[in-house]
């Protein structure tokens, strides 16, 4: 490229990443741009750049038609080889058939001041539109990624990094609560999204996703690197406390020793980038059993039990002084060790678990006194039921030995009675007659 619109262009497309084509076509567009709002012909306008002279060329579009009904866009057949026959010779007039396009030319040196400043718009526009496309295309296929970047800015809360030639933002809730930064201060970041039509910074960067521990740990343990230890999981509560468990493909190979490295000094550079967050190395186990047991470390399991496999929830018995380890604060540990494994997990001391044992026994003990009792008052109920049948038929029976006796004792002193009156009556007259013979006798005696 000789002419300096030319070497401007090429400036311009190798400082914004770009293609020299992309610039061109914006300035194409751009003088198309001012081209209509300065003539307001109606007219089909198009321009073409010109690589030799470096200048852009106007030329209206007009379509050869039998009989015109718009001017602005048509052309008669007649008029168009009339009008090509002296420029470029009988041939090329009479080639001319309907239907064709015919390219007229027009000025661009009247387009004035404001029609280069909205093709400069127009330009900047297309430029940064084009850039754009190019983040995205280029960092979408780093998401997961750590990068190197630099403190360039604050607004409201989010720092505005510099990457590479770009710039991305870190936002406040993507930022550790232990971590601080002053400008020009070197960070690493994780690439967590790009945002294709974002205004301000498109690349949206992390210090608390557990894919930057991940990365931390890939470029510090070759074995991970290697793929010999594999990480299965890593859960975090950035600038407190993070888990990380691994497993070795090899039998040989100490998965959390090659993590914590020679007096852990492969852990502590990880700790040191992360501000002092505490790591936990455990090692993955296809037994939950297990591997909730070792995601609880450091504190010390005595046993564990599935409550229940569908709702994936265990019960855990630890010692009684190792509880608020188990635990952790405010439930830290116990919290990523359940996100970690995926299983609801309900901790208990030895004491407390004795006492819940303790308290299910008296309820079996208070549930087979009361079905003893429940027994003995049906015996009981049974007992009066059948004291009570008993004086019922005692009292039937006496009333039934009462009538008879009443009806045996009548007939009886009936019996009697007339037997009696019937001696009285008997005696009485057998008397009567002997006092009544005596009166007659002595009646006779005295008559005489």
């Amino acid at each position: 490229m000789s002419n300096p619109l030319q070497q401007t262009i090429e400036a311009l497309a190798k400082e914004k990443g770009i293609e020299p084509d992309v610039v061109i076509t914006a300035i194409e567009e751009a003088v198309a741009t001012a081209s209509r709002k300065y003539y307001k012909t109606g007219e089909n306008l198009k321009t073409r750049f010109n690589m030799e002279t470096g200048q852009v060329d106007l030329f209206a579009l007009k379509t050869v038609v039998q009989e015109v009904a718009d001017a602005a866009t048509q052309i008669g057949l007649d008029d168009a080889r009339e009008m090509y026959r002296p420029l470029y010779g009988d041939e090329v007039a009479n080639s001319i058939e309907i239907g064709d396009e015919m390219e007229f030319p027009k000025p661009t040196e009247v387009l004035g001041r404001i029609a280069a400043q909205t093709a400069k718009q127009v330009i900047f526009q297309k430029v940064r539109e084009a850039e754009r496309e190019n983040i995205f295309a280029e960092y979408n296929q780093q998401i997961g990624e750590v990068k190197n970047g630099t403190v360039k800015r604050f607004e409201n809360g989010d720092i505005i990094l510099e990457v590479g030639r770009v710039e991305a933002v870190l936002p406040r809730k993507e930022q550790s609560r232990a971590e601080s930064y002053a400008p020009a201060d070197r960070v690493r970041v994780v690439i967590k999204g790009v945002n294709r039509s974002a205004k301000g910074p498109q690349i949206v960067a992390s210090r608390t996703d557990p894919a930057l521990l991940i990365k931390l740990f890939e470029q510090e343990v070759p074995e991970i690197y290697d793929g010999t230890v594999m990480i299965r999981g890593a859960v975090r509560e950035a600038g407190d406390r993070a888990k990380v468990a691994v497993f070795s493909r090899e039998r040989d190979v100490d998965p959390v020793g090659a993590c914590v490295g020679m007096k852990g000094t492969r852990v502590q550079s990880i700790i040191r980038e992360l501000r002092g967050e505490k790591i936990d190395i455990v090692e993955w186990s296809d037994d939950a059993i297990a591997f909730v047991t070792n995601a609880l470390s450091p504190a010390k399991v005595q046993r564990v039990s599935i409550v229940d496999d569908g709702e994936r929830v265990m019960e855990v018995v630890v010692e009684d002084k190792q509880l608020s380890l188990a635990i952790g604060k405010k439930g830290q540990n116990v919290r990523l060790a359940a996100k970690l494994t995926g299983w609801r997990i309900d901790i208990k001391s030895e004491e407390e678990k004795r006492r819940e044992v303790e308290a299910q026994f008296e309820g079996l003990e208070a549930r087979a006194e009361g079905a003893e009792g429940a027994e003995g008052a049906e015996d009981a109920e049974g007992a009066k039921a059948a004291e009570a049948a008993e004086a019922v038929a005692s009292e039937a029976g006496e009333a039934v030995a009462s009538e008879t006796g009443e009806a045996v004792a009548s007939e009886a002193g009936e019996a009697v009675a007339s037997e009696a009156g019937e001696a009285v009556a008997s005696e009485t007259g057998e008397a009567v007659a002997t006092e009544a013979e005596a009166a007659l006798e002595e009646s006779t005696e005295t008559k005489e």
